[in-house]
This record gives C-alpha cells, structure tokens and sequence, in this order.
C-alpha cells in the first residue's frame, strides 16, 4: 500500500464545488488563507467572483470557474481545463449539494429526485472527471461532504438523509481501492453550521457551530486527520449511539425528541 497523499501548496490546486456560499465558501478562504490556490465552482458567477475579491490579499488565490455538477460532460471539460491552466487538481473537495425537507404524505418524488441528482448523482460526475486522473498519477486527495443526517433516518429529512448516507457509503466502499493508489479518501460529517441553508431551518439546531470555525476543522482535518471528519463532537456522538439502538427504542426516542 502506498503512503496517503496530504495535498501541499506547491503541488497544483485545490478543487471545490458549491463554493458559492456556505460550507463550500468557508473552506476555500480558509484554504487561502493557507497559501493554496483554489479553483472554486458552482454556479453563480457573481457569487464566485465576489468571493475572490474577498480573498485578495491573503496567502493564496481563488479562481472562479461556473459549473454545473449535473452536467457530466461539462464537468469533465471544467477539470480538463483546470489541469491544463494550473496544474494537477491536489485535492477535490466535493461539497455542491442541496436540501429540501420532505412527508410522507404529501409525497414530493420530484424533491427526491432533485437531491439524488445533485447530492449523488453531481458527485458521481465529479469523481469520475477526478479520481481516474489521480489514480494514475497514483497520488490526490478527495473528500465528499456528507452529513451527520447520513447516520441515521430523521424526521422530513428521508431524501437528504438518503443522499448523504449514500454518499458515506460510497466514501467508505472507494477507500479501499484509492488506498492501494495512494490517493487519500476523505468523509466530511458536519452537523449544523450556520449557512444560508441552515437559515432556512424551522426546527432547533442543536450545537450550532460558526461557519468559519467549521472550515478550519474541516482543513485541519485535510492537512492531518482521518478517514472521517465531523464534527461538533456530541452531536456526532448522540447521533452515531441512537445508530445502535433497537428499532423500536430507536423510533419511540427519536419521535419523542423531535415531536412538534
């Protein structure tokens, strides 16, 4: 097995889609402020470039490039370009997604279509653009943003749940071959942070965190930590012991907690 690669300043760019706003934002201006060099996506332009403005002047640069996950032949090009402009992608951090709470009844297949497509199916597109290239040069690293919401089903969350459990799952299955290339394979499981999404919330937060304290541990977390990084550490932890728990405790607890 071949040493796991941590991405450094001097080895080409970083990668990060939904950079627009939120988790994604966060992280590429505390990336810069480590000296990397960001190509961030998503797909408002003006957003990008008002965030490149707002890293002028610290150790590294964005690079503001639109793009629309979804779309796989573009993400396909928009990678191409971005290697053939400034150099090899060091680190892909797959952040774009979406939510939207979701009933049984009335059921709303068109939402759960739309998170699969995005939160799935948009990180499909961008691995398969990525992971080939780092393979064979048999070092990268890529981290997929998940969510604490992917260890267990909650509440109107059976759609966004569904993506991000999928999302661990396929982090956890592509390790053990990325392991044998020496690309790094990274899950990212935050709880609440405060975004523009998470400020669309009608329910109790518990442990909000500050969106810039979450992107220094989420980079931390890329420089030196593990296969996973999540955080706030207790909601992690309740969430993960309710995981063990009989169904039936499971239900009754959890239904009771969030009643209302």
């Amino acid at each position: 097995m071949k040493p796991l690669y941590r991405a450094k300043p001097q080895d080409g760019v970083w990668w990060i889609t939904g950079a627009s706003s939120g988790i994604g934002r966060g992280v590429a201006l505390e990336a810069v402020k480590r000296g990397f060099k960001v190509v961030a996506t998503a797909r408002r332009l003006e957003a990008l470039q008002d965030l490149a403005r707002e890293a002028e002047g610290l150790s590294g640069v964005i690079i503001p490039m639109v793009c629309d996950i979804s779309d796989a032949a573009a993400i396909m090009q928009l990678v191409a370009d971005i290697e053939a402009a400034h150099g090899p992608v060091t680190l892909a951090f797959l952040n774009a997604g979406t939510y939207r709470p979701v009933n049984a009844y009335p059921f709303d297949a068109a939402a759960f279509r739309e998170m699969f497509a995005v939160n799935v199916g948009g990180t499909i597109n961008c691995l398969d653009a990525v992971m080939p290239l780092m393979c064979a040069r048999e070092w990268g690293q890529i981290a997929l943003n998940a969510s604490v919401a992917g260890y267990i089903g909650l509440p109107r969350s059976a759609a966004y749940s569904g993506t991000k459990a999928a999302l661990i799952a396929m982090a956890e299955s592509l390790k053990f071959d990325t392991d044998k290339c020496g690309v790094t394979m990274q899950v990212v499981n935050p709880g609440f942070v405060e975004t523009p999404l998470t400020a669309k919330n009608d329910h109790p937060m518990p442990f909000l965190m500050p969106l810039d304290e979450a992107a220094k541990l989420i980079c931390d977390g890329f420089e030196t930590g593990g296969f996973e990084i999540t955080f706030p550490w207790q909601l992690s932890r309740i969430l993960k012991t309710l995981r063990l728990l009989p169904y039936a405790f499971y239900f009754w607890l959890v239904g009771r907690a969030t009643s209302g």
